[in-house]
C-alpha cells in the first residue's frame, strides 16, 4: 500500500512536470511570435497562428511526457530524490532546447532540421554569432524561461490540488484532441513545435537516405549524366561581336541578392546601378539558385555539379569533375578566387583547390591597408566587406597574364548587415525614403528592414564602383561580366517557396550585339555548360569531347516556359523542391508557376504523382553518381590533380591515432609525434587534416618541418611556399622556410623571402635575425651588421642577438 501511494504521488509530481513543460512550450510561442512582429514581420491572422502554435506546443510536450513517463519512474524508483532531480534538469534541457531552435528560426527565419547533419558546429556557430550580439541581455531570455518552467511546476505542486491538476491534462487532452480534426492547416511548418519539426526532419531525412541506400547502387557501373559536349548547344554567339582574342570572364557572386530587390520588383529602390544594367544586358528575369543557402553556389554555378548528401563540397571523397576554373586554366587562362572571408568556411578552399586555381585571395590575404568589418560584441566578424574585396581585386589583377577568369563573392548583405562608413549610406537611404520614388512595400516595412537595404545599397555602390574602375582597363573591352546572386536573402520575408531561389542572372560586355531580357527558366546550372559552348565553338580552345553538366545550358527564349528540370536544396540535407515545367513542388504539395514568377497550390494527383516520381528519380541517380564515383570517368579527366589517397593501413593507423578528435586536437597529437621525431606519423596527421582543410596553416608548415628534418629539403620547401601564400600574414611560415634556406645552404634565396614578409608587414625580429645570419655566411658584414643594430634598437636585452652582433665585430 506504501508503495502504491508512492508511486501515486511520483506520478502526481510528474503531471506537475509536464503541465509546466507545456506552459513554457506556450510562453516560448508567444514570445516568438511577438519577436517575429517586432522584426517588422507581418503575421497574418495573429489568433490563428497562437492557436495552431500552442495545439502543436500541446502535443509535442504531451508525446514527450509520454515517451520520458517510464525512464522517469525507473529514476525515481532506483535513485528517489537525485534521480528525480536529474529528470527536472533533463526536461530543463529540453526547454532550452526548444528556446534555442526558436532563436535560430528567428535569426535564419528557417526552422532547424536535417541541415543539422550537414553543417559542422563551427559552421553553425559562426552563422547565429555573426547575427546575434553575445551578451548577458541575449542569454537573459534563457534565464527567464528557465525560472518560468521552475516557477510553474511550483505552483502546481503547491497551490494546485492533484484532481484539479489531472483534470487540466485530461480536459487540454480531449481540446486540442478536438482541434486536431478542425486545425487541418496545423500541420504549417510555421506553425510546427521546433523540437518536433528537427525530430521529424531529421527523420524523414534518414528513412530517405536508408530507402536510398538499399536500392543498391552496385548493380550499375555506367556515367549517367556523361554525354557529348556538342549536347550543349551555344546560344550566346548570336549575341556577341567575337573576335579572335580569347575574352576575360569576370564572375560577380552577389550575397542575398535575390531578383524581388532589383528591377520592377516588389523590394526595388534600392540597387540602382544593377537596375541600370539589366537594360545593357542579357538579362534572365526568372533565373533560380540551385540551393537556398550560400553552400551550393560555387560548385554549381562554376561546375554545373549535383549536391550529393548535404551539398558536393561536403561530399567524403570528392567525385571526379572538371569546372569552368579547370577548362579555362588548361586553355591559357589565370583563375583566381576572391572573397573577404574565409575560403575555408563551406570548404570552398576544397572545392577551388581541386579545380587548381591558380590564386585565391581570402581574409588571409588582404594588409592594413584594407578596413576590415568591426566585429560584434564576441568578437566575430565575416571580413572584409564588399568595396575592399572590390579594391583587392583590381589592385591584384596587374601582372596576371590575360586571359584571365576572376570569380569574385561580396558577402556585405549578409545578418549582421554591418560595414565601414554605414552611417554614410544610411543618410543615402534616407534620402531614397523621402524622395518621390514609388515603392511596393510600405515605408514602415523599409525602416523595420532599414540596416538590409542600406546593405544592399552598399553593395550596389560598391559593383557601380568596381565596374567603373574596370572600365579604365585596357582589357575592358575584351571582358564578359557575369552577376548573380547565391541566393535570395533571408531575413525579410518570403512571399512563396521559390523566392528563396529567385535570383538575377546579367551577362554584361562591351562586345554585346544588343541587350536582350529573357522570361524562360534557367538555373546557376546552366552557366558553365553554356559559358564554355560559346568559348569552346567560337575561340581557339582544346575541345571538350563529353561532359557531365547536369543541365542542357541557359535558355534563350524570350517568353516564359521552362525545358529544365530543376530540383532545389533549400538548405544542407533537404531536396525538397523541384521545379519541373512551370510547376513547382514543395515538400509534397503542388504549385502552378505564373509568368511572374509567382506560384499558387494546385490539386492535381496524376501530376503530383509524375512530379514526385521524377524528383525521386533524382535523388537516386544523385546518390549513385556522388557515391560510386560515377559523374566524370577519371580517365578523361586530364584537368585535376589527385588528392591524397590512403591506404587501408594508413586509414587504420590515422583511426588509432585520432579517433573521436577534432583537427585540432588531432594536429596536436601531429605535432607530439614529430617532437618524439616520429616524423611519418605527423605528416600522415597532417596530410589527414590538409586533406580536409587545405588551408591549415599549421598543419602545412609541421609537415614541411618534418620533411625538412628528415633532409628532404625540395619537398619541405614546397610545403613552406605553398603556405606562404595561402597565408601570407602567417609569419611562422617564413621563419620554418629561412630554418630550411639555412640548414640547405641556400642562403641567397633568405633575402627574396625576406623581402616578401617586409611587403606583407611582417613584424618579427627572428626574420630579421636569421637573414642577418645569412648575410654573415655570405660574407656581407656590413649588411648584417646593419641589420642587427636595427634590431637591437627594439631588443637591446636578448642576449642570443648581443652575442650574435659581437661575432660581427
Amino acid at each position: 500500500m506504501m508503495k502504491f501511494k508512492l508511486l501515486k504521488k511520483d506520478i502526481y509530481k510528474y503531471i506537475y512536470l509536464t503541465i509546466a513543460l507545456i506552459f513554457a512550450f506556450w510562453f516560448i510561442s508567444i514570445f516568438e511570435l511577438y519577436m517575429t512582429i517586432s522584426n517588422g514581420i507581418k503575421v497574418p491572422e495573429l489568433g490563428t497562428a497562437v492557436a495552431y502554435k500552442f495545439f502543436n506546443d500541446f502535443w509535442t510536450a504531451f508525446i514527450i511526457a509520454l515517451v520520458l513517463f517510464p525512464m522517469y519512474l525507473l529514476f525515481a524508483f532506483l535513485f528517489k530524490k537525485t534521480g528525480k532531480v536529474i529528470f527536472i534538469m533533463l526536461l530543463t534541457l529540453i526547454v532550452i532546447s526548444q528556446f534555442s531552435l526558436v532563436k535560430y528560426s528567428l535569426t535564419t527565419l528557417l526552422n532547424l532540421g536535417a541541415d543539422i547533419l550537414g553543417y559542422s558546429y563551427d559552421d553553425m556557430y559562426i552563422t547565429v554569432t555573426a547575427s546575434e550580439e553575445m551578451s548577458f541581455v541575449y542569454f537573459l531570455p534563457f534565464i527567464s524561461i528557465i525560472l518560468l518552467f521552475f516557477i510553474i511546476n511550483y505552483i502546481f505542486r503547491k497551490y494546485i490540488s492533484h484532481k484539479i491538476s489531472l483534470g487540466i491534462l485530461i480536459s487540454l487532452a480531449l481540446i486540442f484532441g478536438s482541434f486536431k480534426i478542425l486545425l487541418a492547416d496545423a500541420s504549417n511548418k510555421a506553425y510546427q513545435n521546433k523540437l518536433y519539426f528537427l525530430a521529424s526532419d531529421v527523420y524523414k531525412f534518414q528513412k530517405e537516405k536508408n530507402e536510398i541506400s538499399n536500392l543498391n547502387l552496385f548493380n550499375r557501373n555506367d556515367y549517367p549524366y556523361l554525354k557529348s559536349f556538342e549536347e550543349t548547344k551555344d546560344v550566346l554567339a548570336p549575341f556577341f561581336n567575337i573576335e579572335e582574342k580569347k575574352p576575360n570572364i569576370v564572375i560577380l557572386i552577389v550575397e542575398g541578392l535575390g531578383s524581388e530587390f532589383v528591377g520592377d520588383k516588389t523590394h526595388r529602390g534600392f540597387t540602382p546601378y544593377l537596375d541600370s544594367l539589366i537594360s545593357k544586358s542579357l538579362y534572365w528575369e526568372n533565373f533560380v539558385s540551385t540551393t537556398g543557402r550560400t553552400f551550393g553556389v560555387v560548385p554549381s554555378l562554376l561546375g554545373s555539379l549535383p549536391f550529393g548528401e548535404t551539398g558536393f563540397l561536403e561530399l567524403p571523397k570528392t567525385p571526379s569533375h572538371i569546372s569552368l576554373i579547370s577548362v579555362l586554366k588548361a586553355n591559357g587562362y589565370t583563375t583566381s578566387f576572391y572573397s573577404g572571408d574565409q575560403s575555408s568556411f563551406d570548404k570552398k578552399i576544397n572545392f577551388l583547390e581541386y579545380n587548381d586555381v591558380d590564386y585565391v585571395i581570402d581574409e588571409s590575404k588582404f594588409g592594413s591597408e584594407y578596413v576590415k568589418t568591426e566585429g560584434n560584441s564576441g568578437g566575430f566578424s565575416w571580413g572584409y566587406p564588399d568595396a575592399e574585396i572590390f579594391k583587392k581585386t583590381l589592385a591584384s589583377l596587374d601582372g596576371k597574364s590575360l586571359p584571365r577568369l576572376d570569380v569574385i563573392m561580396t558577402l556585405t548583405n549578409h545578418e549582421p548587415f554591418t560595414f565601414p562608413s554605414k552611417e554614410e549610406f544610411e543618410i543615402k537611404v534616407d534620402s531614397i525614403l523621402n524622395s518621390t520614388q514609388r515603392f511596393d512595400i510600405s515605408k514602415e516595412d523599409i525602416l523595420a528592414n532599414k540596416d538590409i537595404y542600406t546593405s544592399l545599397y552598399y553593395t550596389d555602390n560598391s559593383i557601380k564602383d568596381f565596374m567603373n574602375a574596370f572600365a579604365e582597363r585596357e582589357e575592358y573591352n575584351n571582358t564578359i561580366f557575369i552577376i548573380t546572386g547565391d541566393h535570395r536573402l533571408i531575413p525579410i520575408t518570403q512571399k512563396d517557396k521559390l523566392c528563396r531561389f529567385h535570383v538575377p542572372l546579367y551577362i554584361y560586355s562591351p562586345m554585346l550585339k544588343k541587350p536582350e531580357k529573357f522570361k524562360s527558366i534557367s538555373s546557376h546550372w546552366d552557366v558553365a555548360p553554356s559559358l564554355l559552348s560559346f568559348l569552346m565553338n567560337n575561340y581557339k580552345f582544346n575541345k571538350l569531347e563529353e561532359t557531365t553538366w547536369m543541365s542542357q545550358g541557359l535558355d534563350t527564349a524570350r517568353n516564359f516556359r521552362n525545358i529544365h528540370q530543376i530540383p532545389l536544396m533549400r538548405y544542407k540535407g533537404s531536396i525538397n523542391d523541384f521545379i519541373y515545367k512551370d510547376y513547382l513542388l514543395s515538400d509534397g504539395e503542388l504549385y502552378k508557376i505564373n509568368e511572374n514568377f509567382g506560384t499558387f497550390k494546385i490539386t492535381d494527383e496524376n501530376l503530383l504523382k509524375t512530379v514526385s516520381d521524377s524528383l525521386k528519380e533524382f535523388k537516386k541517380v544523385n546518390a549513385y553518381i556522388t557515391q560510386r564515383n560515377k559523374l566524370f570517368p577519371d580517365s578523361l579527366n586530364i584537368y585535376i590533380k589527385p588528392s591524397v589517397e590512403f591506404s587501408e593501413e594508413q586509414l587504420k593507423k590515422i583511426k588509432d591515432l585520432a579517433e573521436g578528435l577534432n583537427f585540432d586536437e588531432t594536429f596536436n597529437i601531429a605535432r607530439s609525434n614529430a617532437f618524439d621525431s616520429k616524423y611519418e606519423n605527423a605528416r600522415l596527421l597532417c596530410d589527414y587534416i590538409l586533406n580536409e582543410l587545405p588551408n591549415h596553416a599549421d598543419a602545412r608548415t609541421l609537415k614541411g618541418r618534418t620533411l625538412a628534418w628528415d633532409g628532404k629539403y625540395v619537398e619541405a620547401e614546397a610545403e613552406f611556399l605553398s603556405v606562404v601564400k595561402r597565408s601570407p600574414y602567417y609569419d611562422d611560415s617564413y621563419i620554418a622556410l629561412l630554418d630550411l634556406y639555412w640548414w640547405s645552404d641556400q642562403d641567397e634565396k633568405s633575402i627574396a623571402l625576406v623581402d616578401k614578409a617586409i611587403e606583407y608587414e611582417i613584424e618579427n625580429s627572428e626574420i630579421s635575425f636569421k637573414l642577418a645570419k645569412a648575410y654573415k655566411r655570405m660574407n656581407n658584414l656590413e649588411l648584417s651588421t646593419k641589420l642587427m643594430d636595427s634590431i637591437l634598437v627594439i631588443y637591446p636585452d636578448n642576449e642570443d642577438y648581443k652575442t650574435f652582433k659581437q661575432s660581427l665585430e
